[in-house]
């Protein structure tokens, strides 16, 4: 936190947080993109916090979290908790919390090697005897 104020008193200077909050609420495009990528790292336990700051982010450029608690029917405590690095939202506060940002969550596929190349990698290999 002390960083944080001493960059608060250099004039022009703002923090990433602050300038990625900026960019999420002027380009809407850039914001649903900007999701995306981190609803796709959700899966990974290793980007799983940084996803859930990511959607953090998201709700403090469209109304803050405060705003976005309420409209979603959520606690502010819940909503901060679920919106952690070590949080688990429940796949109700994810919806309520899209939903609130006129957004929705979608299903693709997921784009594998043929079942051919897949059988040629499990099958072992023939070595020819001399």
């Amino acid at each position: 936190m002390e960083a944080e104020a001493v960059v608060k008193k250099l004039v022009g200077v703002a923090s990433h947080h602050e300038w990625e909050v900026k960019e999420l609420r002027a380009d809407r495009e850039f914001a649903v993109e900007y999701l995306k990528a981190a609803l796709e790292s959700l899966d990974n336990p290793d980007e799983r916090g940084g996803s859930l700051i990511m959607l953090r982010a998201l709700a403090e450029a469209y109304g803050g979290l405060g705003a976005v608690a309420a409209k979603a029917g959520i606690s502010r405590e819940s909503l901060y908790r679920s919106l952690s690095p070590k949080g688990n939202p429940t796949l109700k506060t994810l919806v309520a919390v899209l939903n609130t940002l006129d957004l929705r969550l979608t299903v693709t596929q997921v784009a594998r090697k043929s079942a051919r190349a897949r059988s040629r990698k499990a099958r072992p290999s023939r070595k020819l005897a001399a």
